[in-house]
């Protein structure tokens, strides 16, 4: 016979499920905080924590250079699926309408991507393809090969942490003047926070979509 408390657990637990399943795509448009009340209601450790992400932008000249860390509580196989999934993108990154890998030679892929961003009341549409250099489980590298920025390089550093997983990113972008002169750094900030944001939601997601049902999720880097 099943004790109550246990049957509870399970009922917590299918009932948890249930919501993501049902959620699961508003649940990326939700702000940090909405999305981490959510997570407190419903059990918060099948989910990990609240995604920590900090992003500095500083300007030279018409280059904007990007730095900023992202730690979030899942296993470093999750993270890495979630940053690598480029042909699943544009359904994860809310500024994006399409995203697709047109070649892969192994570790080295071509990735070509569209979308519209928005500050305020201002938007503009861009495209890019990128060259994409991988190594597994350790770093992704990114050059722009064509598209709206004159010239953008870019290097993701991950690697297990007690907590799940810690991101450190680097990047230095030549946009166009004239959207430069419109948008500026504190545009950047917004745009590299807020997909890094997107990106750490839905491999919390993800990863409770691992957690059998009726089993506590345990620690990431257990």
């Amino acid at each position: 016979m099943s004790r109550p408390g246990l049957l509870r657990d399970e009922n917590l637990e299918k009932a948890m499920r249930r919501v993501v399943a049902v959620f699961s795509r508003p649940l990326r448009r939700l702000p940090v905080v909405a999305l981490f009340c959510l997570l407190v209601l419903f059990g918060g450790a099948a989910f990990g924590v609240e995604p920590k992400v900090a992003v500095t932008v500083a300007q030279k000249d018409e280059a904007f250079i990007v730095d900023a860390t992202i730690d979030v509580a899942v296993p470093l196989p999750t993270a890495w699926e979630v940053l690598t999934d480029f042909d699943h993108m544009a359904s994860i990154l809310g500024n994006l309408k399409s995203s697709k890998i047109v070649s892969r030679d192994g570790n080295t892929w071509i990735v070509r991507q569209n979308g519209v961003a928005r500050w305020g009341l201002l938007s503009f549409s861009f495209e890019s393809e990128r060259e994409i250099r991988l190594e597994p489980m350790k770093r992704i590298l990114a050059k722009s090969l064509s598209g709206t920025l004159k010239r953008m390089e870019s290097e993701a550093k991950i690697a297990a942490s007690d907590q799940g997983v810690h991101i450190r990113y680097h990047a230095e972008s030549v946009p166009d003047s004239v959207l430069a002169r419109m948008f500026g750094a504190s545009f950047v900030r917004h745009e590299v926070q807020e997909q890094f944001l997107e990106m750490a939601r839905e491999m919390l997601e993800r990863h409770a979509r691992t957690v059998p049902v009726g089993k506590p999720s345990a620690a990431p880097g257990n």
